[in-house]
């Protein structure tokens, strides 16, 4: 299993299932992100005192992407996400409110960055809390 940690905006779209997909830097040395097929652990604050467990999903998916941030443009699964509603969607499926959104935080977390280049990992979606509540009553 590979761990994912992230910060805790992300921690309600998570396990609403709302997102379901990270963008991450390759990683280098011994270290390396999942494999399609692989269980996935998701926290908010890994390796601290806050550490929550989001939950585990399966990985379906591994692609490269660039992120042309200056111009808007995404190249993700081979292909290029243009469009303000394309690019509105793709953020929402990442945890935004909308393209606006994503690319404040990117430039809040990355101030140099005019292209960000690393990998896509999408997940399957956690099951809504509200939905196993309903599913816990139905029983």
């Amino acid at each position: 299993m590979v761990a994912y940690s992230f910060k805790a905006r992300f921690a309600a779209p998570i396990l609403a299932g709302t997102k379901a997909q990270t963008i991450r830097a390759e990683r280098a040395g011994r270290s390396r992100h999942a494999r399609p097929g692989e269980r996935l652990q998701l926290y908010t604050g890994l390796r601290t005192r806050q550490c929550r467990h989001l939950g585990e999903a399966a990985c379906l998916a591994v692609w490269p992407i660039e992120l042309h941030l200056v111009v808007g443009l995404v190249f993700a699964n081979d292909g290029w996400i243009r469009t303000d509603e394309d690019l509105d969607a793709f953020a929402r499926q990442d945890g935004f409110r909308d393209w606006s959104d994503m690319l404040a935080f990117w430039k809040a977390e990355h101030p140099d960055a005019v292209v960000f280049t690393g990998i896509l990992i999408r997940w399957q979606p956690l099951v809504a809390v509200d939905a196993l509540d309903i599913a816990a009553k139905a029983a």
